[in-house]
């Protein structure tokens, strides 16, 4: 039985990795689900997910020179309009001052142009060239002094 892309089977896991998860597929052929393709939000580690011998259901994506692509995230069923489980949280940016994660921070800078940044860069700079000067000619003595 050969299993077309884009169909969804039941599989049973049969080995586990750092980058997914091998699955026996119906006919005795086997897929990988890579890590990106486990679940919806960020995996760290498969184990935490998936455990050799569970069923899942998972979704054929690619087939390629006798390798099977899966995907378990493609498999579930989304309300229509949504695609991922990162549309369902509200935006917070940094401008929001109500997320949880905005910290007022006493050394608080506003943005600099970059015609400020390339100025602060070159006065950087050329202090850095002039105090490397006179620490050179005050190592080697100066000018006029003794050869031996």
């Amino acid at each position: 039985m050969s299993i077309e892309v884009g169909s969804k089977v039941e599989g049973k896991v049969t080995g586990i990795t750092n980058f997914g998860a091998f699955v026996e597929l119906p006919g005795g052929t086997t897929g990988l689900v890579h890590i990106s393709e486990v679940a919806d939000s960020y995996v760290k580690d498969v184990n935490d997910h998936l455990k050799v011998g569970d069923q899942i259901l998972v979704k054929v994506i690619s087939e390629k020179d006798g390798k099977t692509a899966l995907s378990i995230k493609k498999a579930v069923d989304k309300p229509e309009g949504q695609t991922s489980s990162y549309s369902r949280r509200p935006r917070q940016g940094k401008d929001d001052k109500n997320s949880k994660n905005f910290r007022s921070k006493g050394n608080f800078k506003p943005k600099e142009s970059f015609e400020d940044k390339m100025a602060n860069f070159l006065k950087t700079s050329e202090e850095n060239l002039s105090t490397l000067k006179r620490s050179k000619e005050s190592k080697q003595g100066g000018r006029g002094g003794r050869r031996g």
